[in-house]
């Protein structure tokens, strides 16, 4: 998997020392006076205690009554609710910016460029929620289980979750339940909405990544979130394998089609300061298209305040009726960390779409995002990219990241109406 920084995991837990404390105390002086009166008469005794078997008779049936609807677990204790709401983990971060493109779109929309898509606005690019289970164990021993649902809101969402047009989809980014069979080392197998294989970049942005605007590989050299079974084991520290079927490479959660598409990664360590996936994929997108290739993403820590990571795709779009298209891209990532809280990143990527048929008049999901498509009359072409991003740390929660891009294209007129744009902002992220 690609390397990236996690917010902090915020963990609620109701067991309070305190206030287990301060209940105890309670009882003790509630205790002194009932005793002393109950040694005055003890008739008194045997009315308590005919009170307290009348209660737990009253207890037992709106017990039974609970587990009747559900409320409860039938044959768990009434301590099992709380102890699950005890171990959810719940993280995620918000996320604002302001950025503006010096060619001045007409329609107020960058051509191609993926966040911020509205020149010159304030926005709010995400609000990130993240429920999850404590990290299920991976032994060959017991199976174990757990599960991670996260949502987001925001300008972004709708690329990012991929489901937003349909109905029950519109902030789910990824949802899914994990098992652990004791089998070897420990089979682990994902089903659900999984996010994707691909991309070095996480689709998180700046809360993850050292650039804060995304790169042109995550969209059109990738794929968002699909409904699907993966299952992955882990051969040794350095080797490991998983294999994905899910809808269509870019179906998302729901399948309009018999078509399938099958993921395999392998997934390579071989020092503690290096690590490397190889990507295969391929699988009938529609009953007219097919979508295949490979990817390969990878990073090394040259120091602890130097760091590198690197990208390489090549996807063929190959349809039943006529010519297949090409598209292949390339990308590079270096940051230094001056100190904890300051440092510096510069992202560049190339995208050479050689048969114009993978990036020319493809938009952005979402209805805000109309009209920002590469458009030319050109028959093919390619786009290049240059970031360079401050990354400012004044608190351990907040991320604050202006950022100077420049990107070319030579399809003509492509950038609204120009080859090149320069675009400059800043965009600030808290993290819980």
């Amino acid at each position: 998997m690609r390397k990236k920084n996690k917010p902090t995991p915020f963990k609620r837990s109701f067991t309070n020392p305190m206030r287990i404390g301060a209940c105890l105390g309670g009882a003790l002086l509630v205790a002194g006076p009932v005793t002393s009166a109950l040694a005055q008469d003890p008739g008194r005794f045997e009315k308590l205690e005919q009170e307290n078997l009348d209660l737990r008779k009253r207890l037992d049936a709106l017990e039974g009554v609970a587990k009747k609807e559900g409320i409860l677990p039938s044959g768990e204790s009434s301590a099992t609710p709380i102890k699950a709401l005890s171990e959810i983990t719940i993280s995620g971060f918000v996320q604002a910016s302001y950025f503006y493109n010096f060619t001045e779109p007409s329609d107020r929309k960058g051509n191609g460029y993926l966040w911020n898509t509205t020149h010159n606005s304030f926005s709010l690019n995400k609000v990130k929620l993240t429920l999850a289970s404590p990290a299920v164990e991976r032994s060959g021993e017991t199976w174990g289980a757990g599960y991670r649902a996260s949502l987001i809101w925001g300008e972004d969402s709708p690329v990012l979750n991929t489901g937003s047009p349909t109905a029950g989809f519109e902030a789910v980014r990824e949802a899914y339940v994990e098992l652990n069979a004791p089998i070897g080392t420990g089979l682990n197998i994902k089903a659900g909405q999984l996010i994707s294989l691909l991309n070095w970049e996480s689709g998180d942005g700046g809360a993850a990544n050292p650039n804060f605007s995304q790169g042109y590989q995550w969209f059109f050299t990738g794929n968002g979130p699909a409904a699907g079974v993966q299952a992955g084991y882990t051969f040794t520290d350095w080797l490991d394998v998983k294999v994905r079927v899910q809808n269509g490479m870019y179906a998302g959660p729901i399948d309009g089609n018999n078509g399938k598409t099958v993921i395999g990664s392998i997934g390579l360590k071989p020092c503690s300061k290096a690590w490397m996936n190889l990507i295969g994929f391929g699988g009938d997108e529609s009953t007219t298209l097919s979508v295949k290739g490979g990817s390969v993403i990878g990073g090394m820590d040259i120091t602890e305040q130097f760091h590198t990571g690197f990208e390489f795709d090549y996807f063929v779009f190959d349809p039943s009726i006529g010519a297949s298209a090409d598209l292949w891209s390339a990308g590079g990532w270096a940051w230094y960390d001056f100190t904890p809280k300051l440092g510096v990143a510069l992202r560049g990527e190339y995208l050479d779409d050689k048969d114009g048929g993978g990036i020319k008049g493809i938009a952005f999901p979402g209805a805000s995002r109309v009209g920002s498509a590469v458009t030319s009359l050109d028959a093919d072409g390619d786009i290049a990219s240059v970031a360079l991003t401050l990354n400012w740390k004044p608190t351990p929660n907040v991320k604050i990241q202006p950022e100077v891009r420049y990107d070319h294209t030579t399809y003509t007129g492509g950038f609204d109406g120009k080859k090149d744009r320069v675009v400059v902002g800043a965009g600030v992220t808290y993290l819980y």
